[in-house]
């Protein structure tokens, strides 16, 4: 089995080596978990240590601000640009008015983005973060059904596609739509105790994995997991 090496430095030790290739992984976790950065650094490790092309999607964040948060760690992402490494991509359906417009939008946008992979022959792809949808729609079931279509169309897509999702928290919680979790191939928790970080893969298809908690820090350089030590559930929150 081809693995995809994440890069984030103790990460892969817990999956075995890396993240099997052409899976859909979800990242779930509260606000200020490190969902963003987590999946930043995913991006940006494989272009820049790996020479595996990305991109980049934000459904939220705008793209001056992107660049700025991943040049804030010294990572060098407007060479990686230059070089068709990676590519960075803002998602906008905020202008669709009707639920129709807005499907349709979504579908003009996943043609954008295959276009995009394909124009590089990307390797990886990140889609930050899927729990914007519930600004477009206010009906859960419909929400569920865009997210079954969405995540199906990434896949045919041919990357190794990682997509974050926002919780409320909970350490039982993995998704905010309670459908994420089952279109993906892996899923791996954050948690933010203050002033504890931790990570949880809760399923990784095609590998085994870690079954604990590791605790993380967020460091100058981005997520370093130390997966020699654990994290009691208890100290969760």
């Amino acid at each position: 089995m081809e693995r995809v090496k994440t890069g984030i430095d103790g990460l892969d030790e817990l999956i075995q080596g890396g993240i099997p290739e052409g899976s859909a992984v979800l990242v779930s976790g509260g606000a200020g978990t490190g969902k963003t950065i987590f999946s930043m650094q995913f991006a940006y490790n494989g272009a820049a240590l790996y020479n595996e092309p990305g991109i980049y999607v934000s459904l939220e964040t705008n793209l001056k601000n992107i660049i700025w948060n991943m040049e804030n760690f010294n990572w060098d992402i407007r060479s990686l640009q230059e070089s068709n490494l990676m590519k960075i991509y803002r998602l906008n359906i905020s202008y669709a008015k009707t639920r129709e417009e807005v499907i349709q939008r979504v579908d003009e946008e996943l043609n954008t983005i295959s276009q995009l992979v394909k124009e590089i022959n990307a390797k990886r792809l990140v889609i930050d973060s899927i729990a914007a949808f519930g600004v477009w729609f206010d009906s859960p079931a419909l929400i569920r059904a865009l997210l079954f279509e969405f995540a199906d169309r990434l896949k045919n897509m041919g990357c190794t596609t990682m997509l974050t999702t926002e919780t409320r928290g909970g350490r039982r919680e993995f998704s905010a739509y309670g459908v994420e979790e089952f279109v993906a191939d892996g899923v791996i928790a954050l948690y933010f105790t203050p002033p504890h970080r931790s990570i949880f893969v809760k399923k990784m298809r095609g590998t085994d994995h870690s079954k604990i908690p590791h605790p993380f820090e967020i460091t100058e350089r981005g997520i370093v997991v130390n997966p020699q030590d654990r994290v009691l559930w208890e100290s969760i929150k």
